[in-house]
């Protein structure tokens, strides 16, 4: 298991550095929504899709919250932590979040819907509904990025910053994002079975393991490239915010829709992912404090204040999912 954890770290690094690069160019809110949180979310994907072809709903539902709970919380606190103080090599009083407003409504909206829709269980309109979603915020991205491009050419701020950039050195930030992306993909998979294996071995419930462990596996990348971002000063924490904020909405429409067609491949079209009384208030609880977590971020600055109340937050959120099923 070390070996592989190893070899994501190593990916991580390669992914941050071709990202922070690559932000040159595309700007931090491009990147890290888009190309960075899309490489990091591979091993979630990954998880939910074969749990779903394999029919464990469950599984791959609470594999999806319990993502949104990790980062939203415990993966924002430690990078703030980090980037607020002499952990970063730049650290910065507070982190300016106000350019992510279309990212905070738009991962409010999909939450909300989302919690709504499973009141009668998610089936293929869903699925489309969640594509749908994901394919407007692309859009949506896609579209704020080419307006501020043009804004800025009105000053010719862009031909300047751009020229600074070689198309050497772009092609290198490229090839190295690529490169991380491929390591993650390949180690992934190896350091979930390990954990899995050893999680199974020392008798830990299947829905600790969904809800905690699945969640710590699969995010592991997106871990390790958000502390090592947050080390970066101002940029790279302004990046691993986009990508948390980015790969968090992609959890709310993409990975849901991969969890319903994969529930179509297991039983056929018609198919449909049931809600239980479970799977409904772990729903709930992780809309809720999904909620409570982006209230910083709408007050448009994060700091190392933040970043405590949001591990605590975290510690609410895990102890809840112990203690009021058993009512």
């Amino acid at each position: 298991m070390l070996g592989w954890l190893a070899e994501l770290v190593f990916a991580s690094w390669l992914l941050s550095y071709g990202a922070e690069h690559l932000a040159e160019r595309w700007g931090a809110k491009f990147v890290g929504r888009t190309l960075l949180s899309v490489a990091t979310t591979l091993p979630e994907i990954a998880i939910v899709a074969y749990a779903a072809k394999g029919g464990f709903y469950e599984t791959a539902i609470s594999a999806a919250l319990g993502s949104n709970l990790l980062m939203m919380t415990l993966g924002l606190s430690i990078m703030l932590i980090i980037a607020t103080t002499r952990l970063s090599k730049a650290p910065e009083k507070f982190i300016d979040v106000k350019q992510f407003k279309l990212d905070t409504i738009f991962l409010v909206i999909t939450a909300v819907v989302a919690a709504i829709m499973f009141i009668d269980g998610f089936d293929y309109i869903d699925g489309i509904i969640f594509s749908a979603f994901f394919a407007a915020y692309l859009y949506l991205a896609f579209r704020e990025v080419k307006q501020e491009k043009e804004s800025m050419l009105l000053t010719n701020e862009v031909h300047s910053h751009e020229s600074k950039i070689s198309r050497k050195h772009f092609t290198k930030a490229a090839l190295v994002f690529v490169a991380g992306t491929i390591g993650i993909f390949i180690g992934a998979g190896p350091f979930v079975h390990s954990l899995t294996d050893l999680s199974i071995e020392s008798g830990i419930s299947v829905v600790v393991l969904a809800i905690i462990i699945a969640p710590i596996a699969g995010e592991m990348p997106e871990k390790i490239s958000m502390m090592i971002l947050a080390r970066k000063g101002a940029k790279g924490a302004s990046i691993a915010v986009a990508n948390v904020l980015g790969s968090k909405i992609l959890n709310n429409t993409l990975l849901l829709a991969v969890a319903v067609f994969g529930a179509m491949v297991y039983r056929g079209f018609f198919e449909k992912i049931p809600n239980t009384a479970l799977l409904e208030y772990q729903m709930i609880l992780v809309t809720v404090i999904t909620i409570i977590a982006l209230i910083p971020i709408f007050r448009n600055k994060l700091n190392l204040h933040s970043g405590i109340l949001l591990g605590i937050l975290y510690a609410i959120g895990i102890g809840l999912q112990f203690v009021l099923p058993s009512f």
